[in-house]
């Protein structure tokens, strides 16, 4: 991993803050150009310290109301890279995990109500070798420090 300095950490906080800020936006923030964040911007993405770019959206405002754990048991043995390319492309799935105990991987999905909740299980479940899966409907969230404080 790359090593970052001091100025390199503060963009980091800064996009993370807010990923639509503009390349001056930070450089005023960080006394830089530009042109000069945009390429530690670049270095960043380049060495992997920058992931990618999202937008978070508000789950109730597009009527996602309906939230589920769900924990995957697979058939026989199945790498963590190719459990994450079968739940990569199902937008219901917002975060996937392996996990130790007794089930091979958890899941976070959100959906509009229960019968959307269905729809999102039966592809979750023909996307993999997967032998069964529990599925946890959450009642109400109590702490939710995953999202963006303003």
């Amino acid at each position: 991993m790359a090593e970052l300095d001091a100025t390199d950490e503060r963009i980091v906080t800064l996009l993370m803050r807010n990923a639509r800020a503009t390349f001056a936006e930070i450089g005023e923030e960080v006394n830089l150009s530009a042109p000069a964040v945009k390429r530690r911007v670049d270095r960043l993405v380049s060495t992997g310290v920058i992931k990618g770019f999202t937008t978070v959206v508000d789950r109730a405002a597009v009527g996602w109301n309906t939230e589920a754990y769900v924990q995957i048991y697979c058939q026989g043995t199945i790498t963590p890279e190719a459990l994450r390319r079968a739940w990569i492309d199902i937008p219901e799935v917002v975060s996937a995990a392996t996990v130790t105990g007794t089930s091979d991987a958890m899941l976070r999905v959100l959906a509009r109500d229960i019968q959307h909740l269905e729809r999102a299980l039966e592809r979750i479940r023909a996307s993999a070798d997967i032998d069964r899966t529990e599925s946890i409907v959450v009642l109400s969230n109590l702490v939710d420090r995953a999202q963006v404080q303003g």
